[in-house]
């Protein structure tokens, strides 16, 4: 079979990788220029994978199979092209998914997906289901293919550009933790976005499960498309899943048997948002008869991930945290939510429309001072400097050393940007770094 690869980030590098050691013949097309991509350049050259760069010529239409990367939308003239001359275009879960025998669960949202995939992943690990997280968190599918144990578990951390492009990705189970706009410009509208993150449980089969966040009307609306056994979870209302009691987390299965699974103060991660998280993680485990006792001690024991909430230090009794993969304003509303003690905000980035009034009511309750940095500083420091201490900066060193003159003892440092990165950084990862550099720095 004759394989395009559209995109030679991590994920292309990956399916080209698999094509390759799958016999087929594979070629590569990239938009960024060769003196961008010498490293993938090397790579193709040392596996003899044809490739071009700079741009994508008719070559890449000469294929039977099209292996197109997220970042490549489906408005690009090459996909369609592929498209109008009837060859299949998928996407690198899609392919990987079609030679791998793992169990798996797939998690989507529009937030918290890294810290929940991760988090899943412990719990299985925890409670004796050897598992390993891996897609959109950092290690794509194809590079699982042949080189892991058929009995491991991929928990798979899923965005909308991937599952836009599935056709018959079926996951043991799947997770919709919830679905708010974003990522409109390349789905172009909200209800297609919708529809991208609900084929997450479309192909699954009756025995398989689906997990849906029962507090949000659109991810539990999947279940309209589901053929799995679904499941909810809730922080509102009593549910067959898990639901929160008084202050404790309650299972109840299909059966109406209910167990308390633990006190929502023994949960590691902090905020209501991963008290939601914690319980999709348990009925995920649940689905893979890990015991309550398990999920229970490593859901106390989990500490995060980098750039999402994550400590850096204490300083002068002033907690600094950094959530970098806050790049919009529905992921900085649950960072936000999440401490009961004052926060200095440090916010700011390329904003992307950006309606900050839906932020007004927690900022009044939780804020004591903004920071404001990048592009967005000017609309971040008019928005609330009649009601809020607002400075703005011009870099992140700058940021960090003007919250810590703003903080005090007991106070939260938080770095949670709702905008992307991509004013001053080459991405989040980058910026967090930058982040906890300055603040280590003090």
């Amino acid at each position: 079979m004759r394989v395009t690869i559209l995109g030679a980030a991590k994920s292309g590098l990956a399916a080209a990788d698999l094509a390759v050691r799958n016999g087929e013949t594979v070629f590569v097309s990239d938009a960024k220029p060769l003196d961008k991509a010498s490293a993938a350049a090397d790579f193709f050259a040392s596996r003899n994978i044809a490739s071009e760069f700079g741009g994508h010529t008719d070559l890449a239409t000469k294929a039977d199979l099209i292996i197109v990367s997220p970042g490549v939308p489906p408005t690009s003239p090459v996909r369609v092209e592929a498209e109008r001359l009837g060859i299949e275009v998928i996407g690198e879960l899609e392919y990987a998914s079609r030679f791998l025998t793992n169990p798996i669960v797939a998690i989507t949202g529009t937030n918290g997906k890294t810290t929940t995939t991760a988090l899943t992943a412990h719990v299985l690990n925890e409670g004796g289901r050897p598992a390993v997280a891996a897609g959109n968190i950092g290690t794509p599918l194809s590079s699982l293919v042949g080189t892991i144990d058929s009995s491991t578990i991929i928990v798979a951390e899923c965005s909308s550009y991937q599952l836009d492009t599935t056709r018959t990705f079926r996951p043991n189970v799947s997770m919709v933790l919830n679905i708010t706009p974003d990522h409109l410009s390349y789905h172009g509208s909200f209800q297609q976005y919708v529809h991208a993150k609900w084929k997450i449980a479309e192909y699954q089969r009756a025995n398989d499960v689906v997990v849906l966040n029962a507090d949000d009307a659109h991810a539990a609306n999947a279940a309209s498309v589901a053929r799995g056994m679904v499941r909810y979870f809730s922080l509102l209302t009593e549910v067959d899943g898990a639901f929160v009691r008084g202050d404790e987390i309650i299972l109840r299965d299909q059966q109406h048997n209910e167990e308390i699974l633990m006190p929502l103060r023994r949960l590691g991660l902090p905020g209501a948002h991963n008290a939601a998280n914690s319980m999709a993680a348990a009925l995920a485990a649940r689905a893979f008869e890990v015991r309550n006792e398990n999920i229970r001690d490593s859901l106390a024991s989990f500490n995060g991930v980098e750039h999402r909430l994550e400590h850096v230090r204490v300083h002068r009794g002033v907690r600094y945290v950094n959530d970098s993969k806050a790049t919009n304003i529905n992921a900085a509303w649950f960072a936000l939510s999440s401490y009961d003690h004052p926060i200095v905000w440090v916010a700011g980035g390329r904003g992307d429309n950006n309606d900050y009034s839906t932020l007004d009511d927690l900022v009044a309750e939780n804020v004591k001072a903004i920071v404001c940095m990048g592009e967005d500083a000017d609309a971040i420091f008019n928005h609330w400097c009649t009601t809020k201490r607002c400075v703005k900066v011009a870099s992140m060193e700058e940021a960090v050393h003007a919250a810590a003159d703003l903080a005090r003892a007991e106070d939260v440092v938080l770095f949670s940007p709702a905008c992307k990165s991509f004013d001053m950084f080459a991405n989040f990862e980058e910026r967090g770094r930058a982040f906890k550099a300055a603040a280590n720095g003090l």
